[in-house]
């Protein structure tokens, strides 16, 4: 997760975006511990594995809408809020197809038999129920986290234009 941090801080060159994208990781996980719970698995090695993929792969669902939230921000002037509801209403549907097409894709192995089927069960269950929370459950709640990071530190502008920090006196001498 640091290093997954510090390349997005990078990319971004901020500090606190990157946060954004990171918020979305809790969700995958506590989607992959319900669902390994749920079907009575413990909390082994190979879940532990299927973890640090879902990493990857949640961070990477928020990358795109917070990439594309930034882009709104930077280069057509929108609002932050703005800007993270359309790139999450542009990228609903890639995500949600990428990420189905994974789950899909790991269903087998949640449901596997024979020899070495634990540790497949164990991996697949929680890949599957990570990635159905974190691409069903997080996606709603990057635009969000994406609004709050983006404007902490700015300062609000007041109706003449101003800074709302700047003391009311050198306000009212620029008005005269």
């Amino acid at each position: 997760i640091v290093m997954v941090y510090l390349i997005l801080a990078a990319l971004y060159e901020r500090w606190r975006l990157p946060v954004a994208v990171l918020l979305a990781v809790p969700f995958a996980i506590l989607g992959a511990l319900l669902f390994v719970f749920l079907r009575g698995m413990e909390n082994d090695i190979y879940f532990q594995i299927g973890l640090v993929v879902l990493i990857g792969l949640a961070a990477k669902n928020a990358i795109l809408i917070v990439e594309f939230a930034q882009q709104g921000v930077l280069l057509e002037g929108k609002s932050a809020i703005d800007a993270a509801l359309q790139a999450a209403r542009l990228r609903f549907r890639p995500i949600v197809m990428t990420s189905l097409a994974f789950v899909l894709g790991v269903v087998p192995l949640a449901f596997a038999s024979g020899a070495g089927a634990a540790a497949r069960r164990s991996m697949g269950t929680g890949v599957f129920g990570g990635m159905i929370v974190a691409t069903f459950v997080a996606t709603i709640f990057i635009p969000l986290f994406f609004a709050l990071m983006s404007r902490r530190g700015q300062v609000p502008e007041t109706a003449h234009g101003k800074a709302a920090s700047a003391p009311p006196s050198a306000i009212a001498e620029e008005g005269r």
